[in-house]
């Protein structure tokens, strides 16, 4: 049996609601567009079962204006700021004390809000402001208890300037209003890291009966279309795992600004404008944030140690999604490009690294710092292995008894491996000698049992880049109806840098200095860079002031920085796109591009 760690408080939260129930959440808020600050109040209603007399909250940045409970004023405290994890906020309660009520505002630092102007949205006609609550920065706009295995209900009042829509992880409008005062409501209990709010000049479109799409007006066409076919991804997960238990499953399409691909929102998934490729070739992007509909709002990690049973499963989730509706062949490079991911990731991290490890620990640190391709990568591997040892269908029926036991509930790394072995493993040793469970969550590196699928697109792939090696013109090579993902292993795999000669031709034959996909020029702007392929420096300038997502941002100006005379180019694009970025971004980017 393993240790459940369950009874080990988050160390990520300085809220004490471990020991006090927080049940629900009252949010009263003014979003001021020109002075760039949330403000208003927080009703929490609390059960204080184990009569105790101090609450303590999560806050960041917060100026705390008053503070209520059971509509009583109290003398309250705020703590100095501890680096990553912000204030400490205690109130006074009494055995009886039921609400606590805390008026409020947020600073210039909140690590979860990014205020843009005009100029920095697709339409470029009004003021825009977005949430990124994961993974402790809801406490920098709400005050709260702020870790992943704290789950509470909330309904919400946003007031927004006329003209403007607002939008939330919860029950939506789909049409603006005149009053600019917008009510919300989620009945099912959700950690804190998925409170999301977004308020701009948004439209809605319809997908089907239960699927729709949100975005700027100049963006909303090219967003349905690409997002065909998500009602259909719903259904297939649904035929998988069960149930979709949130009623709408909503996407909106956020500025480029937004640094990461998809957040899960419940609801309301956000999402970058970089997967609008116009050809439906990167929305497995959605199928991942739908999949966090089961892994991760609906079975929660517990604390950010145990991250990977979020994003591991909901890699897999995914890859199954993408199987069910486009063929073995096509996630089985997903797979591939995945594997590729966790060679690199490891192989930077250092094979020995404890952040290698599935079950981190992140005590003293950022939890951001556990956002790397360890717990999706080699989490997701380690749920392939089982369901290629167990068996397809065992491992289903698995999956959906896990998913039902566990709905709305939180957990630790140690409880699911306790319930993997009564609940599939039991006493099949052959089984569990395969799996080698330790290795996998309590070791470093990729282990040698780690499986790899079958390669059938990604071979012929592979044969062309040879011939291309080998000088066969670039519009010679069969390449017809190949996808985003056989153009990525294909420009992956090359040497590590071409000529500019071999550079040009490509480009010739395949305009990848101007194409529509994030994802593959992102790849081809690092390749120029390293092969001083300036012909592409226009068109990557370009790229990086209309893209804020981290993974695209952070390899090409870290490829930048690597030659002396580049790292000034990289200084310099940086230091007049920095604005376009949201905070989160520009603290890792200012670590590699300023050296800070």
């Amino acid at each position: 049996m393993y240790v459940d760690s369950m009874v080990q408080k988050d160390v990520h939260t300085l809220s004490n609601a471990d020991v006090i129930e927080m049940q629900h959440l009252d949010l009263d808020i003014d979003v001021d567009m020109e002075k760039k600050q949330i403000n208003g109040f927080a009703v929490w209603k609390i059960n204080n079962r184990n009569k105790i007399h101090e609450l303590k909250l999560d806050t960041y940045d917060l100026t705390i204006d008053s503070v209520f409970v059971d509509n009583k004023s109290v003398t309250w405290k705020l703590d100095s700021q501890i680096k990553f994890l912000g204030s400490a906020l205690h109130i006074p309660i009494k055995d009886s004390s039921r609400f606590v009520k805390i008026h409020y505002k947020t600073g210039p630092d909140a690590r979860a809000l990014q205020w843009l102007a005009p100029d920095q949205t697709h339409d470029k006609r009004s003021p825009f402001l977005y949430t990124q609550s994961e993974s402790i920065y809801a406490r920098s706009w709400i005050p709260c208890p702020d870790g992943p295995g704290v789950r509470f209900t909330y309904i919400a009042r946003v007031e927004v300037p006329v003209g403007l829509m607002a939008l939330m992880s919860a029950e939506n409008a789909y049409e603006k209003n005149d009053s600019g005062i917008y009510t919300f409501k989620m009945d099912i209990p959700i950690p804190a890291y998925l409170m999301a709010l977004a308020v701009g000049d948004l439209t809605f479109k319809s997908i089907d009966e239960r699927t729709g799409v949100f975005a700027e007006p100049g963006m909303i066409d090219k967003a349905r279309w690409e997002f065909e076919n998500v009602g259909k991804m719903v259904n297939n997960a649904e035929q998988l795992y069960g149930p979709y238990r949130w009623g709408r499953y909503d996407v909106l399409v956020l500025p480029p600004g937004f640094p990461i691909g998809g957040m899960e929102n419940p609801r309301l998934t956000f999402c970058t404008p970089t997967i609008i490729a116009g050809d439906r070739s990167l929305v497995s992007l959605i199928a991942h944030e739908l999949a966090h509909s089961w892994s991760g709002n609906l079975v929660t990690n517990a604390t950010w140690d145990d991250f990977w049973l979020n994003e591991g499963f909901t890699d897999y989730f995914e890859r199954r999604i993408t199987e069910q509706m486009l063929g073995s062949s096509y996630s089985d490079m997903l797979w591939e490009l995945g594997y590729q991911d966790l060679v690199e990731n490891v192989n930077e991290l250092g094979p020995r690294s404890k952040d290698t490890w599935l079950k981190l620990d992140l005590k003293g640190r950022d939890p951001d710092d556990g956002l790397t391709d360890i717990p999706y990568e080699k989490g997701s591997h380690f749920l392939k292995l089982i369901e290629i040892s167990a068996g397809r269908d065992k491992f289903d029926r698995f999956l959906k008894r896990y998913f039902d036991d566990h709905a709305f509930k939180t957990i630790t790394t140690e409880a699911f491996l306790n319930y993997l072995d009564t609940g599939l493993i039991k006493d099949d040793t052959v089984l569990r000698k395969k799996l080698n469970i330790r290795e996998w969550v309590y070791g470093p590196g990729i282990p040698a049992n780690c499986p790899r699928v079958p390669q059938e697109r990604f071979s012929k792939v592979d044969d062309e880049r040879d011939r291309f090696l080998n000088d066969v013109p670039p519009l010679q090579l069969a390449t017809v109806n190949w996808t985003s993902h056989e153009w990525l292993h294909f420009l992956r795999k090359m040497p590590p840098a071409l000529s500019a000669n071999q550079m040009k031709s490509l480009d010739i034959a395949f305009n990848f200095t101007n194409t529509g996909n994030s994802e593959i020029a992102d790849l081809w702007f690092i390749m120029s860079v390293r092969a001083n392929y300036t012909f592409a420096y226009p068109a990557m300038e370009n790229f990086l002031s209309s893209v804020g997502r981290r993974k695209f941002l952070e390899p090409l100006y870290g490829e930048m920085v690597k030659n002396p005379k580049n790292a000034e180019m990289a200084k310099r694009l940086y230091e007049r796109f920095r604005k376009n970025y949201h905070p989160l971004a520009q603290e890792s980017l200012d670590k590699i591009v300023l050296k800070k």
